[in-house]
């Protein structure tokens, strides 16, 4: 198992498809301003809700700032529509069941849980200008401060 290698400022992102709140399917290529895509482990679970529920907090400051905010996770889109709908998350989900993105990214990698190793997803985020290319990384992340921290760099570049 290799460490996980996130992609850094300047890296060209790939281009991927999410679906809205509302259902409807989007895709990178169509937004116009900055986006943050941020990776988190698994839906409806302990750090996962507090990240999300930080960015639904304040998620009318991103709008406001023309910023499009996108979790991204291996949980299929039931898993999404349901953490969703639990929580109240006003922004897109992106289900990556097939590990393309979380690979691509570079946020794939071992991690340890009760003495146990594994491979997963590694809460990361990308700050990411409309052509793809990455402005900021946020190789560590804490999940209640992370919105706040990303919306006030994301205002900086805007």
């Amino acid at each position: 198992m290799t460490a996980p290698t996130p992609l850094s400022p300047g890296s060209q992102t790939p281009g991927f498809a999410f679906r809205y709140a509302d259902g409807t399917e989007g895709h990178t290529d169509q937004l116009k301003g900055l986006y943050l895509v941020y990776f988190y482990p698994r839906d409806d679970t302990p750090g996962c809700t507090k990240e999300a529920c930080a960015f639904r907090d304040i998620f009318e400051d991103f709008t406001k700032a023309g910023i499009t905010v996108i979790g991204v996770s291996c949980d299929d889109d039931a898993s999404h529509e349901k953490f969703r709908k639990k929580f109240s998350l006003p922004f897109p989900l992106a289900a990556d069941t097939d590990q393309t993105l979380v690979k691509a990214f570079g946020v794939w990698g071992p991690k340890k849980f009760m003495g146990k190793e594994y491979e997963g997803i590694h809460r990361m985020s990308f700050l990411v200008s409309p052509d793809g290319k990455v402005l900021k990384t946020y190789p560590k992340v804490k999940p209640e401060e992370h919105a706040a921290e990303v919306l006030q760099d994301a205002q900086a570049h805007t």
